[in-house]
């Protein structure tokens, strides 16, 4: 139940700078003058700025309204945000994006949009319906120390599919999911519903389903024997969803910070909970390979895209018949790639979506278009055959050192001792007078508590006046608290960090669940008026 803390190290942070800073040094020299040259921004997506490669991992949280989406936010950073709200009912249609920074506060979508520090200035085409509806939530908060977590508005449901946002909600999505390193998508085990609009936000997704994680939420609300009716009908779904060989992984969970229902697939929940904050927790040690592999996936892109524009020139004629000579390429494009294919041994999964390719051609002048530029095109296949491979041991490196990186830390989820809980938190740091002596901040505040929970104590029956960790664990999980709460509790409760607890520390691991029982964020770290009378000279002294 100990929570091991990772400690960063120089030289691999370095490691890990040295393959951004290469890949934006790659994009910007042999990458960008082939998607200028070639119009690729106004097929595809807008180029890549420094911003891109800079910023943190994020985190795309995505579902139909009520499945539970800013109670699994809040789940993750142990607080509420500001605009944030919960309830059965759509609670909100804006994107919100929550970064760490000072002070807390709200950052509208058009501000956003001309910040060269965030990554979102390329949202600028989708225009005002969209970015009045967009804001960065701004928080000193550890969890976003290492991640970013963009909250999405829910997906209408069938009843309500004649509303209109305003704004191309797919399309933002697919902006979102080409830049964001994970994509969490809620279903609620209550009302599994496929509606249109849900299954154009799937088509969004489509090619990047590496980064997809489906959760089923609030399961332990539902018997074992309805819990499996509900996976099946959903993994189904989803098969006909994602045309793709390979099963999407599906996570069940109840994720919120409260004491779950008892049931009997519980011990199945708190497995697949510590599996998926596994998962999010390795994405700021894997940032550099995601950051890699999207650039390699877009250089593809890019190849593909230039032979495809050189080739419609080539065959556009000079002076007469020029209209009905584009049209009749537009709808031959199905038969174009196919030769691309075979010319130039281009993959045909490198190739962009036909229909959509041939929708964006209607509106462009063919005439304008350029041939293939051999200098360009042979900096492009240097990149991909040659600079590409020049970084694999850098990352190869990384992977080596990988437990010394920095990441999302177990206990950063749990918990943060913020100065404006202070009015509702009994765990709050008294307030000192300099004058005053240590003796007057002898009293213990869970003395008054102790002699009910020392009952319990000795209930357990100690050993040499301790309880294992064994044994700690057995009766804190009679809680139905989350196990990574309970560990949190734990690493705070272990002053002297034995491995045991003696009826002192004890007594403070009861009296921290009792408050977060309660409904009471936990400290991050231990307050110095909580720690046990007698591990204060201890700890003082390593202080010292």
């Amino acid at each position: 139940m100990s929570i091991r803390r990772l400690r960063s190290n120089p030289k691999t942070l370095g490691n890990v700078n040295m393959v951004t800073e290469e890949l934006k040094n790659l994009y910007y020299k042999r990458l960008l003058p082939i998607e200028k040259y070639y119009s690729f921004h106004h097929f595809h997506s807008p180029s890549y700025e420094d911003a891109d490669f800079d910023n943190k991992p994020m985190v795309l949280v995505m579902g139909q309204y009520s499945t539970g989406k800013t109670t699994f936010i809040r789940y993750l950073i142990e607080q509420d945000f500001p605009g944030s709200r919960v309830g059965p009912e759509p609670t909100t249609d804006c994107f919100s994006a929550l970064m760490y920074g000072e002070p807390e506060g709200i950052i509208p979508g058009n501000a956003l949009t001309v910040d060269p520090k965030k990554p979102f200035r390329n949202l600028d085409p989708f225009g005002n319906s969209f970015l009045n509806r967009f804001q960065c939530v701004q928080m000193p908060n550890p969890v976003l120390k290492s991640i970013s977590i963009i909250d999405t508005p829910g997906i209408l449901t069938a009843a309500k599919r004649k509303l209109s946002r305003g704004y191309d909600f797919p399309a933002v999505l697919r902006w979102f999911a080409e830049r964001v390193d994970r994509i969490i998508l809620l279903f609620d085990a209550h009302k599994l519903e496929f509606s249109d609009e849900l299954t154009r936000a799937f088509g969004a997704l489509s090619g990047y389903e590496d980064k997809l994680r489906v959760v089923l939420n609030k399961v332990d609300r539902v018997d074992s024997q309805q819990l499996m009716r509900v996976y099946g009908a959903l993994m189904w779904s989803l098969g006909k969803v994602f045309q793709t060989p390979e099963i999407l992984r599906v996570y069940i969970g109840s994720f919120w910070s409260e004491p779950r229902q008892m049931c009997d697939h519980y011990q199945l929940i708190e497995l697949e909970e510590e599996d998926l904050l596994a998962d999010i927790r390795n994405l700021p040690r894997n940032a550099a390979v995601r950051k890699l592999n999207d650039l390699v996936k877009r250089a593809r892109l890019v190849r593909a895209h230039a032979h495809i524009i050189s080739y419609l020139k080539q065959e556009m004629p000079t002076i007469f018949c020029k209209e009905s000579k584009k049209h009749n390429l537009i709808y031959q494009l199905p038969v174009i790639f196919t030769k691309i294919q075979q010319q130039y041994r281009v993959p045909a999964g490198d190739f962009p979506d036909c229909t959509k390719m041939q929708e964006k051609l209607l509106g462009q002048d063919f005439s304008k278009f350029k041939t293939l530029k051999p200098s360009l095109m042979a900096s492009l296949d240097k990149l991909l055959t040659t600079d590409i491979a020049n970084l694999v041991p850098l990352l190869q490196k990384q992977e080596l050192r990988k437990k010394s990186l920095p990441g999302v830390l177990d206990g950063d989820f749990l918990g943060t001792f913020r100065p404006e809980h202070y009015k509702r938190d009994p765990f709050k740091e008294l307030p000192r007078d300099d004058e005053s002596s240590e003796a007057d901040f002898v009293e213990w505040v869970v003395e008054k508590y102790k002699p009910k929970y020392d009952e319990i104590f000795y209930n357990l029956s100690p050993s040499e006046g301790k309880l294992s960790g064994t044994k700690v664990k057995e009766w804190m999980t009679t809680t139905l608290l989350p196990n990574s709460v309970l560990a949190h509790i734990w690493r705070l409760s272990d002053v002297d960090g034995d491995g045991m607890l003696d009826n002192e520390e004890f007594a403070l691991a009861v009296h921290l669940i009792e408050g977060k029982l309660e409904g009471h964020w936990l400290p991050r770290e231990l307050p110095s008026h909580l720690v046990p009378p007698s591990k204060r000279l201890s700890t003082a002294s390593e202080d010292e």
